[in-house]
């Protein structure tokens, strides 16, 4: 009795009695209809395929409603649905909104003919037109045989653009796809727009002679440009190449802020897993790295970093996260995100360590950062439980939480924000056109980063969003400086 309250004492006893009589009799019971139901709507209905057969669709007739069939894709009949997707992302790109109208007449693109290999998301289809409206024709595979947004996939088709992806395609489906696309039989391409060097590699490898008509190649991601330096140094890079990846505009932006927004997103859509209290280690403390510990620590994650990089160890420790190594902290993390853009960071001796329900995934590019390879064996048994969430299970009963097969986290279950691929776009969108309209000889057989100018022309075209308002530079200060009171006001070897 307190203060003419009477709370009656609560029976416990009876209570767990009750519990335990019916987990008995139910033995091991499944998610109720209405959670797991939420938790394949959960990725949205661009990202969510549930509803569709899981088979392939090359051999299936297809047609577009115009009559066109040169495409590959899930179900041409998601097309509208698809447009207003792509039309709900253009709102926020407005630098590529820019770019065509300020074409005008112009057409900075005519006779370029674009084959593309990247994440096909509402956020690229908006890219792809924007290449067209500049006089580009475009053809288009993915990158990442999870990223693929299958109603976009079809309304790019149903507008002409030959689309050759869809969400869930097999390995041989993917190479298949990016052959289709290079099409070297009927169509010859003079760029390449590439997003992990899956394309470059094929036509090398496949195509070696289309070489002689290509102007150059941009590519987007650290594993790509890796590949595109490892070829240069080797002398067997054919063709100028423009490194969008170590842009300013890419790696403060992209690699930053979308990843430190799109972490959660997808850690949400596919575990529903609270964070607070947690404990996470985050391998590598790059710009992607940086962006997801942020967004950890931010909703009371205790986060751990491992690195080999001692200027970012030193940034982490100074960030206020503790550096160690993955097999000292493997054992008491409840997650273990990747994202160094290197291969084999966890390997079986730290899957063997990790706890019972410990969370892995990766945010970086390849799925090479985890080695599946060694989670393949026959005494390891594995158990999908949601779309893009597995369990791997040890033969003691240990499970490890293992998502998107370790490919790309935030591509594969959530989305990204529009906003911060509206720079990253426009940035590969001038570095095509600076190499498709450069004289002849301006760019030898290398790998080149776009000038500082350009960066800043980039930020500047995203500043009205914000009714930003820069300060001027006077001539006295720009003298004192020496630099132009119009920019760029960075060192082309500023990053």
């Amino acid at each position: 009795l307190h203060e003419g309250y009477f709370f009656p004492p609560i029976q416990f006893t009876d209570q767990k009695q009750e519990f335990n009589k019916r987990t008995s009799n139910t033995g091991h019971r499944s998610l109720p209809h209405s959670i797991s139901q939420s938790s394949t709507d959960s990725y949205g209905s661009v990202c969510s395929d549930s509803s569709e057969d899981g088979s392939s669709p090359r051999d299936k007739p297809r047609r577009t409603s115009k009559g066109l069939s040169d495409f590959c894709i899930k179900n041409i009949k998601q097309a509208e649905f698809g447009r207003r997707e792509i039309i709900i992302a253009q709102q926020e790109m407005p630098a590529l909104m820019i770019l065509r109208k300020g074409a005008g007449g112009e057409k900075p693109l005519a006779g370029a003919q674009v084959v593309g290999c990247t994440h096909i998301t509402a956020q690229t289809a908006v890219l792809i037109e924007t290449l067209s409206v500049l006089g580009a024709q475009c053809r288009w595979a993915a990158c990442n045989i999870f990223s693929t947004q299958n109603a976009v996939a079809a309304a790019l088709a149903e507008g002409g653009t030959p689309v050759f992806a869809w969400r869930g395609e097999s390995e041989d489906d993917f190479w298949w796809c990016i052959d289709r696309c290079v099409g070297a039989e009927t169509w010859q391409p003079n760029m390449i727009m590439d997003d992990g060097g899956d394309l470059t590699h094929w036509i090398h490898k496949k195509h070696p002679s289309l070489f002689k008509n290509i102007k150059g190649i941009v590519e987007e991601s650290v594993t790509g440009i890796y590949r595109l330096y490892q070829m240069s140094k080797a002398g067997r890079l054919c063709v100028p190449a423009i490194n969008v990846n170590d842009s300013v505009t890419k790696q403060k932006f992209d690699n930053l802020y979308c990843c430190k927004e799109s972490i959660l997103d997808g850690l949400k859509r596919t575990t529903d897993i609270m964070f607070g209290g947690k404990q996470v280690v985050v391998c590598g403390y790059g710009e992607v790295g940086k962006g997801c510990c942020a967004a950890l620590k931010a909703l009371g994650a205790v986060v751990y970093v491992t690195e080999v990089d001692p200027i970012c160890a030193l940034q982490a420790c100074m960030d206020g996260f503790r550096v160690n190594k993955l097999s000292e902290v493997a054992r008491q993390v409840d997650m273990v995100v990747t994202c160094t853009g290197n291969k084999s960071v966890v390997r079986r001796e730290h899957l063997d360590r990790m706890k019972d329900g410990c969370i892995l995934c990766n945010m970086g590019h390849s799925s090479t950062e985890i080695d599946l390879v060694s989670l393949r064996t026959a005494e390891l048994r594995w158990e999908r439980m949601r779309p893009q969430v597995d369990h791997v299970i040890w033969p003691d009963g240990k499970r490890i939480v293992l998502l998107a097969e370790g490919r790309l986290l935030n591509l594969s279950c959530s989305t990204v924000p529009s906003f911060v691929l509206s720079i990253t776009a426009t940035t590969q969108a001038l570095a095509l056109i600076e190499l498709y309209s450069a004289p002849e000889g301006r760019y030898k057989q290398d790998v080149y980063l776009l000038p500082k100018k350009m960066d800043e022309y980039v930020a500047s075209l995203h500043l009205p969003t914000f009714d930003a308002h820069l300060s001027e530079v006077t001539d006295e200060q720009a003298k004192y400086l020496g630099i132009s009171k119009h920019g760029p006001f960075k060192p082309n070897d500023y990053r």
